[in-house]
């Protein structure tokens, strides 16, 4: 194929309550590192206040250690939670942050999707997404113009607001909105001609709804007389990848009860809601539901090519939700297995088979032409010694 997907993954963190959150965060960190080298294209880092497992509060800080940890890698605020802060500061830092990675930084702008992270701060649900839309409309003015900004609500009272630095990348560096089923994602992303991270794209809802947020974002790019790029619209998947598929199920042993229970009791975030008792009725529920893949590097290919089919035309990049189901080592090996053998799949990058089977079918030709070179070469020298 022509089209070069980008890979990378949605680092909500999740760890399991009660272990070391400075040998968890720096293992993030850690695994960033290794994405880079195995030829990831995007780390987006989210933001989380309460409930014990997704323990990074700020993206920024994450995206500004990682920056100095790698080569290559984007980095993303996957995302900044628009109903916890003034968009002024919000834009401020994320330039910050583009200057200091040179270019290699993104913008995620989300709700808040925590109930129990906005209830501490006076921040409901009815309001967080009223929010994200009033918030991202001054953040993309205040990138996007120089021109000041006022704006007032019941949260914020800007006046005459300007951006102390300008954006280091020119054009601007990629922006994003998240959605799960509901159309408030797209409907932003159209508005403001900017990219989506479908985070809920294997859950049955937001399967379904996969072509109906493009067409909510196309009209409303039409609408609002703004652009949208597939190539901008990222797929969020679950996946572990081991190189058989007994050996992944064994892999998430370690950690899927735990990522199950999270969503099943803790996190008030019904759209994420998994079925399963225990270990079999999960991986069951993950791979015969086409939520996600545990298994071989085939698995994972198939899982891709069925969200590309629904997608009714393409996207532009695959994220992989880092759930720690399996233990450090067994985690990095997935990554490094699906960049080997999946990767070339859809990033135009199989020649190598089609020149393995051409010096296949020539083998028996070539290889005649060669002996017999070989034997030429021979009889010459040959011939040579008895003239001596």
């Amino acid at each position: 194929m022509n089209h070069r997907m980008r890979f990378g993954i949605f680092l909500a963190p999740f760890h399991k309550p009660g272990i070391n959150p400075t040998l968890a965060l720096e293992q993030d960190l850690e695994l960033i590192q290794w994405l880079d080298r195995c030829g990831y294209d995007e780390a987006w880092c989210g933001e989380h206040h309460s409930a014990g497992s997704e323990i990074s509060a700020s993206p920024e800080l994450l995206i500004a250690v990682a920056s100095q940890r790698t080569r290559y890698i984007k980095l993303g605020t996957g995302v900044v939670s628009m109903s916890y802060h003034n968009p002024l500061w919000v834009a401020e830092r994320i330039v910050q942050l583009d200057h200091l990675t040179r270019g290699r930084v993104m913008l995620g702008m989300g709700p808040g999707s925590l109930p129990s992270d906005g209830i501490m701060i006076g921040v409901t649900q009815h309001d967080t997404r009223r929010l994200l839309e009033e918030g991202m409309g001054v953040v993309m003015q205040l990138l996007r113009s120089e021109e000041p900004v006022s704006f007032k609500n019941d949260r914020w009272n800007l006046q005459e607001a300007r951006l102390h630095l300008r954006p280091y990348s020119q054009p601007l560096f990629d922006i994003a909105v998240p959605a799960v089923a509901s159309p408030t994602g797209p409907k932003l992303a159209g508005m403001h001609g900017v990219g989506l991270l479908s985070i809920g794209a294997t859950t049955a809802a937001g399967f379904d709804a996969l072509a109906l947020h493009w067409d909510v974002m196309e009209q409303q790019a039409a609408h609002y007389k703004t652009s949208v790029d597939r190539n901008k619209w990222r797929l969020v998947g679950l996946v572990h990848c081991a190189e058989t598929m007994e050996q992944a199920y064994r892999d998430v042993e370690y950690g899927i009860e735990q990522w199950f229970d999270y969503f099943q009791a803790v996190a008030a975030f019904p759209q994420m809601a998994v079925p399963g008792n225990n270990v079999k009725e999960m991986i069951s529920f993950v791979n015969d539901s086409g939520f996600g893949a545990i298994g071989t590097p085939d698995m994972v290919h198939a899982q891709i090519d069925r969200l590309w089919q629904q997608s009714h035309g393409g996207f532009g990049a695959y994220l992989l939700l880092a759930h720690n189901w399996a233990n450090f080592d067994a985690t990095r090996k997935s990554y490094d297995l699906i960049a080997r053998h999946v990767f070339p799949q859809w990033q135009g990058q199989r020649s190598t088979l089609a020149a393995a089977e051409r010096a296949r079918a020539n083998r028996p030709a070539l290889a005649e032409v060669h002996s017999k070179a070989v034997e030429a070469a021979t009889q010459r020298f040959q011939a040579e010694l008895a003239t001596r």
